[in-house]
């Protein structure tokens, strides 16, 4: 297992530990756990990911810390965008959608004010970040 995978298990546990509470750099963070299905491997994956809320829905950023390229779980959100998250205790089904300008501009933005990190990891990055909106799914 990768020190990523070891990293995010950790976080995992915890926020299923208490409730969707973890401490360490993500303590007062709001935290979701995306549950995806692989887009060439068809297998699942579950990841710790930052959120606000828009309305009736959550907004994740697929950031990477700012790296040159998406995280895998954008790809497989793309790929299959019905998904699962867990939100506190509560397990949901949302679909998901790639923002458009300007909604994705405002969308950043209001994740960027919670959480000044993503507007550091948006000046690192020559790439647009994508923000992805899940949507309640019936």
């Amino acid at each position: 297992m990768s020190s990523q995978n070891d990293w995010n298990k950790g976080i995992i546990d915890e926020f299923r530990a208490n409730a969707g509470k973890v401490g360490g750099p993500f303590a007062g963070a709001t935290l979701l756990l995306l549950h995806t299905v692989g887009a060439k491997s068809g297998k699942p994956h579950v990841n710790p990911v930052a959120y606000v809320r828009d309305g009736d829905r959550l907004v994740i950023i697929a950031s990477k810390g700012g790296a040159p390229t998406n995280p895998d779980w954008y790809h497989n959100l793309v790929a299959h965008p019905l998904v699962t998250v867990e939100v506190g205790t509560a397990l949901l089904k949302v679909r998901a959608a790639v923002a458009a300008e300007p909604e994705r501009a405002r969308l950043y933005a209001k994740m960027a004010a919670k959480m000044p990190s993503f507007a550091d990891y948006e000046r690192k990055t020559s790439r647009v970040i994508p923000v992805i909106i899940l949507s309640p799914a019936n």
